[in-house]
């Protein structure tokens, strides 16, 4: 018997990630918000388009969403076509937003009023990962139930790691992703500095791509994104800015002194407002840029 999978939110990665799983052994059916878009994928793979997120879980033995915010997810729950009113008691619900802790708490504690077990299960790679099949995967909930859905995570995932109970998985992915920022942001005041002391960028970045001071970001992103001014748009910057945000967030909880990442959730969020809803995470450079009346290049 195959197992039934409702998939809920073709994004960038949600397309490809559901599309890992449009394969012999699994039962698909996706939704998304934009309904061409679950028709289309419908029309290209072996799934069935769902006409709501109740028609999407009906029937599943596993239900993964995979939407921007936690916020959003919550919001599918309830009415006549939400994922309550299909959900059947021993369903699993993994969610693979990068969510934030309190509120997959607050899901968690909901479903499992009515039999449906919960795991938080937020993804790293991007789009380029998402595509090979090789994401990583950050699990938050109990051990058995992430047995469970294992066979579905590899599918899409190369490396699945419990993280701890439930939110465990969205706080790791927050403060990685703040991490990234941080990179995004010491890279750039960096090289404008050197910039402006006479070094060019792909010198600088030649010497600290050789030394202790390297990164995915020195790396992979500014040699490829910002010295091309390409800036692809792979990631929106306002995700990223609510990732640092919600990190921002689990070290006031948990009272650890976070000045670094404070202040980095408050420059993300001004370079956010700045370029708007549409700019790709690396942009945020151009934002120091405009404060420092140079561009790197």
């Amino acid at each position: 018997m195959p197992t039934h999978i409702g998939f809920l939110g073709l994004g960038a990665i949600g397309t490809p990630m559901a599309r890992h799983l449009a394969i012999p052994g699994f039962a698909l059916a996706v939704w998304n918000r934009t309904g061409d878009k679950a028709t289309a994928f419908a029309a290209a793979h072996p799934a069935r388009a769902a006409s709501t997120p109740a028609d999407a879980a009906r029937g599943a033995d596993v239900v993964i969403t995979c939407l921007p915010t936690s916020r959003e997810v919550e919001a599918l729950l309830d009415g006549p076509d939400g994922l309550l009113a299909g959900l059947a008691r021993g369903t699993l619900f993994v969610d693979c937003t990068s969510g934030d802790p309190a509120t997959s708490k607050r899901i968690a504690a909901r479903l499992a009023e009515q039999g449906v077990a919960f795991i938080d299960a937020p993804v790293s790679g991007g789009v380029a990962g998402a595509e090979k099949g090789a994401l990583t995967i950050m699990v938050g909930g109990d051990a058995a139930q992430l047995d469970r859905a294992m066979p579905v995570l590899r599918a899409m995932g190369e490396k699945v790691v419990h993280c701890g109970a439930v939110g465990a998985g969205d706080a790791l992915k927050a403060v990685n992703n703040a991490l990234l920022a941080v990179h995004i942001w010491s890279v750039a005041e960096g090289l404008l500095a050197l910039s402006k002391a006479g070094v060019k960028p792909e010198v600088a970045l030649e010497v600290i791509n050789a030394s202790s001071g390297r990164s995915n970001s020195s790396m992979n992103l500014f040699p490829e994104r910002v010295l091309t001014r390409a800036f692809p748009r792979t990631f929106r910057l306002a995700l990223l800015d609510k990732d640092v945000g919600i990190a921002a967030q689990v070290a006031r909880d948990q009272k650890v002194p976070s000045p670094l990442i404070q202040l980095t959730a408050e420059l993300f969020r001004a370079a956010h407002v700045a370029l708007g809803e549409q700019a790709d995470h690396v942009e945020a450079v151009k934002y120091l840029e405009t404060m420092a009346g140079e561009e790197i290049k």
